[in-house]
């Protein structure tokens, strides 16, 4: 057996020694030297009640809401950036922990190619030399590391080992497609088919990334084919190949694989829909997809990003028989847009739509599967009765996650003055609470709770119980015209409803009738967030587009909206 070794260890120094020619200026073609291993070498290679009862009031009466609001901060819990900006307040506001060192196990890779002899130095002093190509391999991805580097490390292990894994050469070949070397990337693909009876997904995806930018474009549309046989393309595959066919001016080809990946009910990536845009600035006779594509957006609730909504204005002002204006502008608290002075669309649902999303919400919220996990029938069907015995809400107050915005150990006084405020207003609300709030304590005094049970109804759960579903209830009961007041953005409820329809319809209700504090301090005047009265989407009205779009390298939460519009005006 160890003569069998040291026969395939002198087989590959006979081929792969001059890499390493001190007068040698570069390094051999990668090819060339694994095309040279032997074919034994090649073979080691791996793949309660209350005085407002008698009030007599109509379900669906809309009520103006003043609430007051501090303009400078913050902007609606939805804004784009708030939940960032809420976390860097947090963390300036925290304690700073002690900065424990940690063990770095991460190999920093050299500046410039190595020689066999130096590998191996390299490899000996690593903490960890298991995996140790692998591990190289992986920090030069992450470092954009010089690809003759690479190619100096494939060359140490190959004469090191025989042999090189098919998971080193993966990592090579997306060091090669991420930094745009195209021969490497054809001199990967011969390889690797001639030495593996099948390529992975991943390597097929590679290629296609890699040849799409290149002259030879169409083979990465033979290798779409391929993945086809096994499985579904991704929709990164079908978007490399259609801008290979914008970039290189086939324009048919790209609208007819969009088409393909449409019909597959793929979603496409941002950079497809961009390429198509740049398409449509040289091939004219797309409009109607293109439009379609601005419908696909707001349909599904989709922001453009900055890049993408620059190629939508761009495509609008080549438009030659017609004149449109763009701007790039923000909407104003009562939703006119400050470049065209339009009017947008209400955040408020249409009867039909508030109907829809009461039903769905019924049934797979409240009276979900898992629903009694939260509550128990008799609790549930008690509160029922409960709604039904009161006037129509105006405002639903989650008690607890109020009380606890607050000083700590003193959460009835912060309840106390958010009630107080909306009662101020004229409004009909109802609290809902848990039954140790009714207990005297340090937290809850007994005074100000039945201040609270005079200004509200209440209505006291068991400690045990979830109230976000009471809460959900009592304000769809209630009327389209009803807000609730909580800190709780309803994520979880809003992942329970079956389809992606009723979870945009659900993300827009709650915009248009979630309260939420902005500021508190004990003894001042309560301040709320202000509900916009705009729904941000895409929208038109055949004379003009609005698209909000997310600016470069801002973060926005999967609950937050943008607050940058792209403006777009037919001229009259």
């Amino acid at each position: 057996m160890s003569s069998l070794l040291i026969l395939k260890t002198r087989i590959c120094l006979k081929y792969i020694s001059p890499l390493f020619n001190p007068s040698t200026a570069g390094f051999t073609p990668l090819n060339n030297v694994i095309s040279k291993l032997s074919v034994s070498s090649r073979l080691l290679c791996t793949k309660g009640g209350s005085r407002h009862a008698g009030n007599n009031r109509k379900e669906d009466r809309q009520r103006e809401f003043n609430i007051r609001e501090r303009l400078p901060f913050p902007k609606s819990v939805f804004a784009a950036g708030t939940a960032k900006r809420t976390a860097e307040y947090q963390k300036k506001r925290a304690e700073e922990e002690p900065d424990f060192p940690r063990k770095n196990k991460r190999v920093e890779p050299p500046d410039h190619p190595l020689t066999a002899s130096e590998w191996k130095s390299l490899k000996l002093t690593s903490p960890n030399p298991d995996r140790f190509d692998v591990r190289m391999m992986s920090s030069m991805l992450a470092d954009g590391t010089d690809i003759n580097v690479a190619k100096s490390l494939l060359a140490y292990v190959a004469m090191d080992t025989g042999t090189l894994s098919y998971e080193l050469l993966l990592r090579y070949l997306t060091l090669c497609v991420g930094s745009g070397h195209h021969s490497e990337v054809f001199d990967m693909y011969d390889i690797m088919r001639s030495r593996f009876r099948t390529l992975d997904t991943g390597a097929s995806s590679l290629f296609i990334k890699g040849f799409s930018r290149t002259e030879r474009w169409k083979e990465a549309l033979t290798i779409l084919e391929n993945i086809k046989r096994a499985i579904t393309p991704s929709p990164r595959n079908y978007g490399d190949t259609i801008a290979g066919a914008v970039l290189h001016g086939d324009g048919d080809t790209a609208w007819a694989l969009y088409a393909e990946l449409m019909e597959k009910g793929l979603i496409p990536n941002q950079d497809t829909w961009q390429a198509l845009f740049q398409c449509g600035l040289s091939h004219q006779g797309h409009e109607d997809g293109l439009q379609s594509i601005l419908l696909h957006l707001r349909d599904n609730q989709i922001y453009p990003e900055e890049t993408l909504a620059k190629d939508i204005k761009a495509w609008f002002d080549s438009l030659p028989e017609q004149k449109w204006i763009g701007s790039w502008s923000t909407v104003d608290p009562r939703g006119v847009c400050r470049s065209c002075q339009a009017e947008l669309e209400s955040i408020q649902l249409s009867r039909e739509e508030y109907a829809q999303l009461k039903d769905r919400v019924m049934g797979d919220v409240i009276q979900g599967r898992d629903v009694f996990n939260k509550t128990t029938p008799e609790e549930l069907e008690s509160f029922k009765n409960f709604v039904k015995r009161k006037p129509a809400f105006d405002v639903v107050i989650d008690g607890l996650n109020v009380a606890n915005i607050g000083i700590k150990g003193n959460q009835s006084q912060t309840l106390l003055e958010v009630v107080s405020e909306l009662e101020r207003q004229g409004l009909v609300i109802l609290v809902l609470g848990r039954k140790h709030m009714q207990r005297p304590s340090r937290s809850w005094d007994r005074h100000d709770m039945s201040l609270v049970q005079q200004k509200a109804h209440c209505f006291f759960t068991d400690n045990i119980s979830e109230d976000d579903p009471f809460l959900l209830y009592a304000t769809l009961h209630s009327g389209n015209h009803c807000n609730f007041v909580s800190r709780d953005l309803m994520r979880d409820h809003k992942a329970c409803l079956p389809d992606g329809a009723t979870r945009r319809l659900f993300f827009k209700w709650q915009r248009g009738h979630q309260l939420v504090l902005s500021s508190y301090t004990p003894g001042k005047r309560v301040r709320f967030q202000r509900i916009l009265s705009y729904d941000t989407i895409v929208q038109t009205n055949g004379g003009s587009w609005h698209i909000p779009y997310d600016e470069n390298g801002a973060e926005r939460c999967t609950y937050e909206v943008p607050q940058k519009w792209l403006c777009l005006t037919k001229a009259k």
